[in-house]
């Protein structure tokens, strides 16, 4: 059986881990609504989760614009409506 090596024999820090943890993270939160980074400012792992929320934001907006542009409305107001000015 192998022995598990730690984090300093492996020779990683207290802030090195697996960045697409943060990265799903951040897109996870977008979607439930969290919008606080629980990251440090100055760490790579901060930049990962704002990498995965700020993704997650364009995907929701460019559905939101399609969504947008493919639905139709009339612009003829029928006869004998009152139009919003």
């Amino acid at each position: 059986m192998k022995q598990k090596l730690s984090r300093e024999q492996r020779g990683l820090g207290k802030y090195d881990a697996p960045l697409r943890m943060q990265y799903e993270k951040g897109y996870k939160d977008f979607q439930r609504g969290r919008v606080t980074n629980p990251f440090h400012s100055d760490t790579m792992q901060h930049r990962e989760w704002q990498r995965g929320f700020d993704k997650a934001y364009a995907e929701q907006l460019s559905r939101v614009q399609e969504n947008e542009q493919t639905r139709t409305r009339g612009t003829r107001v029928p006869e004998g409506e009152v139009q919003n000015v």
